[in-house]
C-alpha cells in the first residue's frame, strides 16, 4: 500500500531515481494506492542531463509494492521494494526500458506497454 509521503524507486530509464508520492487521485477518501494505480509524485533524486529533473511533478503507475498483493487465484505476491514508472500525458511510459520484475496484473489494468518493455513479468 502506497500512501502520501511514501518514497519509491523509479523502475524506468527516464533519469529519475527516487520519487515521493504526494497525491492519490480517486476521491477525497482514497488514502492508499496499490499495483496498477496512478499516483502523483515529486522527483527527489534524478540523474543530471536527463529528461526528468529534480523537483519536477509527474504522474506515475505503481509497478512493485512491499506489502503482499493478493491475486485472483488466492496466492500472494510481494516484492523487495516499492517502485513506479513515470507516465506521460497519454498514460504511456516516458522511458523506453523497464528495470526489474513487474506483475502481470499491469496488463489487465491497461498498461500493456509496460509489460512488453519489461524483461521479467511475474
Amino acid at each position: 500500500m502506497i500512501q502520501l509521503r511514501t518514497m519509491l524507486n523509479v523502475a524506468d530509464n527516464t533519469g529519475a531515481k527516487i520519487v515521493q508520492c504526494f497525491g492519490v487521485p480517486g476521491g477525497t477518501r482514497k488514502k492508499y494506492a496499490r499495483i496498477g494505480d496512478i499516483i502523483v509524485v515529486a522527483v527527489k533524486k534524478a540523474e543530471p542531463r536527463r529528461e526528468i529533473k529534480e523537483h519536477q511533478v509527474a504522474k506515475a503507475v505503481i509497478v512493485r509494492q512491499r506489502s503482499p498483493f493478493r491475486r485472483k487465484d488466492g496466492s500472494y505476491l510481494r516484492f523487495d521494494d516499492n517502485a513506479c514508472c513515470i507516465l506521460n500525458d497519454q498514460k504511456q511510459p516516458k522511458g523506453n526500458r523497464i528495470l526489474g520484475p513487474v506483475p502481470r496484473e499491469l496488463k489487465e489494468k491497461g498498461f500493456d506497454a509496460i509489460t512488453t518493455m519489461a524483461k521479467d513479468v511475474v
